[in-house]
């Protein structure tokens, strides 16, 4: 059985272990959604992850509803990610874009009124964390057929953007409740259209997003997160593996460079219900390197989902967030920092950069 530091092919990216850093949205960008230079430090320390995945990245303005979140829509963009990716490849490291649609829970008040596009005309529970504060979620609007087509271009143009800064390739986020994950779900997805109904029909979507993307920037450098088990942010599905098992059998079709599944417990960050996960059913039907996440504190939990067969690497969220040099403290057995959940959003370096590594703290 491999080894948690052992090296991993990732499609074209050659990870020299297989411990991850997943995406963690940090609201560090401009209200503009541009990168911002603490950016680059911040990934650049934790450049000794196999792979870091980047923070959710939006694909367009429609598809962002996240204050201080980053986008790669623009030229502007492009450029301000030019030197974070600089720094983690100076670092050692490698690093992939997450490409972002969050649907129905993009508020209206970040574009000028219109509400956020969905599968169908469905609510989001709670409420929308924006500029003016936490406001109630609306109902959304139902994307048109004749909309998925520059849907569709919005995510090569974000794929295309993420090759010019740098990145190594990129992950399509269609997991947590987010536009993709709403197509996916009998419990948001009521259309009777070629995108509806039975499951064939709801992984259309992220079937046609995933082909798109890995036309033009290759398959090998594409990859895609799925969250398998239970509700996030409201949205849910009668029964997963009737949609999801089929939908990874499709990205392993593609060639994808690899699938990660986030699998959370009901203290999962959205709150995620208890059932049966998914991933290994997944692992039967996708033959490719498959990432494992959420509840992962500690190597030996992670080394026991490589030993049972059916993880070939770990990401680790807010583990990676508050300990910049997560795999030597992994390795060794060092003692990890605590995260300060008050930051996790806040804007400057306290909770972002400040984390010490273990020659700092030990000096």
């Amino acid at each position: 059985m491999p080894n948690l530091f052992d090296p991993l092919q990732l499609g074209a990216i050659a990870a020299p272990n297989r411990v991850l850093m997943a995406p963690l949205t940090r609201g560090r960008a401009s209200r503009a959604h541009v990168p911002q230079p603490i950016m680059a430090r911040y990934y650049a320390q934790r450049a000794s992850a196999g792979l870091i995945i980047s923070e959710a990245t939006g694909i367009s303005q429609e598809g962002l509803g996240w204050p201080y979140a980053p986008g790669l829509w623009s030229d502007e963009q492009t450029e301000a990610w030019k030197p974070v990716t600089e720094a983690v490849h100076a670092a050692g490291g490698r690093i992939v874009a997450q490409l972002w649609h969050m649907g129905r829970v993009v508020h209206s008040s970040f574009n000028g009124g219109a509400v956020g596009v969905s599968a169908s005309a469905t609510q989001a529970p709670g409420r929308a964390h924006t500029y003016e504060g936490r406001q109630e979620y609306e109902v959304a609007r139902p994307l048109a057929l004749g909309e998925i087509p520059r849907l569709l271009g919005d995510y090569v143009r974000a794929a295309r953007n993420a090759i010019a800064a740098g990145f190594d390739g990129v992950q399509i986020h269609a997991a947590n409740g987010y536009l993709i994950d709403q197509f996916l779900r009998d419990g948001t997805n009521h259309r009777d259209d070629a995108y509806g109904g039975a499951p064939e029909n709801r992984i259309r979507l992220l079937r046609e997003v995933t082909e798109t993307v890995a036309g033009e920037i290759g398959a090998d450098r594409t990859a895609v997160r799925l969250s398998p088990n239970g509700d996030t942010q409201g949205c849910d599905d009668s029964d997963p593996a009737r949609v999801f098992v089929p939908a990874a059998a499709a990205l392993d079709a593609i060639g994808i460079a690899f699938l990660e599944l986030r699998e959370p417990g009901p203290d999962g960050t959205f709150g995620a219900t208890e059932v049966p996960k998914q991933s290994p059913a997944i692992r039967a039907v996708f033959r490719r390197p498959l990432v494992l996440n959420s509840d992962y504190r500690d190597a030996a939990t992670a080394q026991a989902a490589l030993d049972g067969g059916v993880a070939d690497a770990i990401s680790f969220g807010r583990t990676f967030l508050a300990n910049p040099d997560l795999p030597e403290r992994l390795r060794t057995g060092a003692p990890l920092n605590a995260d300060v959940m008050a930051t996790w959003y806040s804007q400057g370096a306290e909770g972002y950069i400040d984390y010490p590594a273990l020659e700092t703290a030990s000096a």
